[in-house]
């Protein structure tokens, strides 16, 4: 009897499983569609080349999908113009945003993986505590203290500083990575799994905590590193509020990428028929972001598996 019932069981179940990953595999492609569709146009829009029939380039947004003519006239002209009365601007913001997101990458990364090491292997008064406080200010958005750090830095002559308007790239730096500690959690999880006994041995042999940080724990921790350089590059290369509110509206010579290319299309001279520009520069800020996910795809996956799941 049973004999007979069993395989009837195991195909109802076998064919119940392959409609549920079906609708599954379905609804994930038609989600990747949506998602493509804007970042298609986009790039479209980038190499679209059209002309009226008097001569007259069309730049802004049009009603077709696909271009009727194609070009690199947007990118040409994206790195030739002048905008806000800087020349070559373009490529201005572009080296300003680099810097920022390279010295942030190395301060934040550096404070994470500090502060990561203390909250795994150190045992001290308050650590539970300093944990759970850190996780309850991790659920509110940074922007919430935009405000306040601004009107800081403005204390100092850090923004808004008329005579060394060079001063807000400095507080936009300090911006982005005086805080990057609190976000250590997944940098711990990823050091909880490092054997304790190798930090022990290491004390025993007569070595200080900076020392075992950087010769036994940093050696170990490649994947996490990776990924929390990438997690630093990537966060002020693409940021707009922060930016936009300490460099100011009128140091148009130190803006980053993003404050730059809003203000083509809804800065103080808004020009609609820059848009096929403002498309090529969103091209050409994409290309890094995601040639460096490319290269360390492993590492960023083992970085934030291993840390999640322990953490």
């Amino acid at each position: 009897m049973s004999t007979n019932v069993r395989p009837k069981k195991v195909s109802s179940q076998s064919r119940n499983r392959r409609v549920s990953l079906g609708v599954t595999y379905t609804l994930l492609i038609v989600l990747g569609i949506i998602w493509l569709i804007p970042l298609i146009w986009i790039a479209l829009s980038a190499f679209r080349c059209q002309y009226q029939p008097d001569g007259t380039f069309i730049g802004r947004v049009t009603s077709n999908f696909f271009p009727t003519a194609y070009g690199l006239k947007n990118f040409r002209d994206l790195f030739t113009a002048t905008y806000y009365g800087v020349p070559n601007a373009f490529i201005k913001w572009i080296l300003n945003t680099l810097l920022i997101a390279v010295i942030d990458c190395v301060i934040s990364t550096f404070l994470v993986l500090s502060v990561a090491y203390c909250m795994s292997k150190l045992k001290f008064k308050l650590r539970k505590t300093f944990m759970n406080v850190s996780m309850i200010i991790g659920l509110f958005p940074g922007f919430m203290s935009m405000i306040a750090i601004y009107f800081l830095l403005k204390s100092i002559g850090l923004t808004g500083n008329p005579s060394h308007p060079e001063y807000s790239v400095i507080g936009l730096i300090l911006a982005y990575s005086a805080g990057a500690g609190l976000g250590f959690q997944i940098a711990k999880g990823f050091f909880d799994v490092i054997p304790n006994a190798l930090v022990e041995s290491a004390k025993l042999d007569g070595c200080t905590n900076f020392k075992i940080f950087r010769r036994i724990i940093l050696p170990l921790a490649k994947p996490i590193i990776i990924y929390q350089a990438l997690m630093s590059f990537t966060g002020p290369w693409m940021d707009f509020i922060f930016a936009k509110v300490i460099i100011g509206a009128d140091n148009a010579r130190y803006w980053t990428v993003s404050v730059g290319l809003y203000s083509m299309l809804f800065g103080t001279h808004p020009d609609t028929n820059l848009f096929t520009q403002f498309a090529a520069g969103c091209v050409i800020v994409a290309i890094p972001i995601v040639t460096l996910f490319m290269f360390l795809q492993r590492y960023y996956v083992e970085g934030v598996t291993a840390g999640a799941v322990k953490g």
